[in-house]
């Protein structure tokens, strides 16, 4: 990437230069546009926009573009969030003019292609997750998990049963302790062994009479499974407690195990993670939620159904919690995961988390020796490494690592999550790259362990090749400007 700083498009302006030239309005019709503004709301000088050119304009904006990092000019190794490919295919199918020309608010009886459509990605999501039903209301996988865990605020309301504590893994993705405290509950914190999975021990002592559930995915936010499942789910259930799945990680094991059969009660997924749809910056996302059986009344408003008479329609559940935004779900994330689920076909989830597991575990076994497996050998699909001896012999950390992996053309993985372990990696390689891809990422990976002995500060300075070097990350986040006053 060419270091040079880019100039800013006010600094391209010319007085007077135009990209077009819209025909001028009568005068009388200029003058009452004018006199028909209240005086307050006009302007005394002209907006400060830029004076281009189209083309340069054109080129300004391409030429940022080539500096941003993307999906489709380069690997994308960031555990936990499952960056990868998404097919055209399924753009393909949002953006056809059928669906992108419906309203939100048209009769039922219009929008009847649309409602099919929820309703075969609700049916066709049962199966993967083992559940009686699926709500494709929720417009983000953090708004999935406000909804399950209402959900199961409700069921203990409705049922009287006067509990009010959740527990949360001490490896749990940080969203989790906050949506129990948003829907209610208080958080107890469950240890982890050290084997990176959930202690037994812990939990038995976390139980009691005001636990109302668990919160955990599997496989874990330490990428390995849950091997006691069975025995988590029985103790909380014998509690009297209900089991919510955190599906930031389904991606590891759709067509292969289900939550359901696990013994949960509750799943929230990310469409936009497992099901292929853009992700990254905030969105666009969609969080389906499935519940058992005896879960469903509580789903929120509206439900799709099917009648006998093979009409879609809008249901509202017997004891709802209500609606959780203006209209239905994201419609556009949701035609794309449809289009993507059934271009995989009868096999394909699986295949999805065969390569994504591989993968993983392909990138686990190459990499350098400096780079610590805390784990053991195997994960699933995300694999967590370690720096922290290279940080006490020679000072680096894997925030230098991350940098440097920047000069050398890769995005980096998490760092520095799951908490429980220092100076960590969590990579995810996800099913859509090729080993050709990943021997490359490991050779930077290998250049980088012997720059630690080599050469440390191209480390500790990095990265040198972008148009900015290290920011004070911190400061900008505290005390954000994104203002740009010519």
């Amino acid at each position: 990437m060419d270091p040079t700083p880019l100039p800013l498009i006010h600094e391209l302006s010319t007085p007077g230069r135009r990209g077009v030239l819209p025909p001028s309005a009568p005068e009388e019709e200029r003058r009452a546009a004018r006199e028909s503004l209240p005086e307050h709301l006009r302007r005394r000088e002209p907006a400060a926009l830029p004076e281009v050119s189209e083309l340069e304009a054109v080129r300004h904006f391409t030429r940022l573009s080539q500096r941003n990092y993307s999906i489709d000019g380069q690997f994308y190794p960031l555990g936990s969030c499952t960056m990868k490919y998404n097919p055209r295919l399924n753009e393909k199918i949002a953006a056809m003019p059928a669906f992108q020309g419906l309203h939100p608010r048209q009769e039922e009886a219009d929008i009847q292609g649309i409602l099919r459509v929820y309703h075969d990605l609700q049916e066709a999501l049962k199966p993967v997750l083992g559940l009686e039903e699926v709500t494709l209301a929720p417009a983000a996988g953090a708004q999935g998990e406000f909804t399950g865990m209402s959900i199961i605020k409700a069921y203990h309301e409705d049922h009287g049963t006067g509990r009010d504590e959740v527990l949360v893994p001490d490896a749990a993705h940080g969203t989790n302790p906050a949506t129990a405290v948003l829907a209610g509950f208080k958080v107890r914190e469950v240890k982890s062994g050290q084997d990176g999975r959930i202690d037994l021990d812990s939990l038995r002592e976390n139980l009691n009479g005001k636990t109302a559930g668990i919160m955990l995915t599997n496989p874990n936010t330490c990428g390995l499974f849950e091997k006691d499942i069975v025995e988590v789910a029985r103790l909380v259930h014998e509690a009297g407690g209900l089991l919510y799945y955190d599906g930031a990680n389904l991606n590891a094991i759709a067509g292969r195990a289900r939550p359901g059969d696990m013994g949960f009660d509750v799943v929230h997924i990310n469409l936009h993670k497992t099901f292929s749809t853009p992700h990254g910056g905030g969105g666009p996302g969609a969080g389906p939620v499935a519940v058992s059986a005896r879960l469903t009344p509580y789903l929120p408003a509206p439900h799709v159904i099917r009648s006998d008479g093979g009409r879609y329609s809008f249901l509202t559940p017997e004891k709802t919690i209500g609606k959780l935004l203006g209209f239905h779900g994201n419609a556009g994330v949701i035609l794309r995961a449809m289009a993507y689920t059934l271009s995989q076909g009868g096999e394909g989830l699986r295949s999805v988390a065969d390569h994504a597991t591989l993968n993983a575990n392909y990138v686990l076994s190459r990499l350098p020796e400096v780079f610590e497996r805390p784990f053991g050998d195997l994960c699933k699909h995300e694999a967590i490494v370690t720096v922290r001896k290279a940080q006490k012999e020679k000072g680096i950390k894997a925030f230098d690592v991350a940098k440097r992996l920047l000069d050398l053309g890769f995005h980096a993985p998490t760092i520095y999550f799951p908490l429980l372990v220092p100076e960590c990696f969590l990579i995810e390689p996800t099913e859509t790259e090729s080993k050709e891809t990943l021997d490359r990422f490991l050779a930077a990976m290998e250049q980088i362990a012997r720059e630690m002995d080599e050469d440390p500060e191209s480390l500790r300075s990095a990265p040198v090749s972008l148009p900015t070097g290290r920011l004070d990350e911190a400061s900008a986040a505290r005390e954000l400007n994104v203002c740009c006053r010519i």
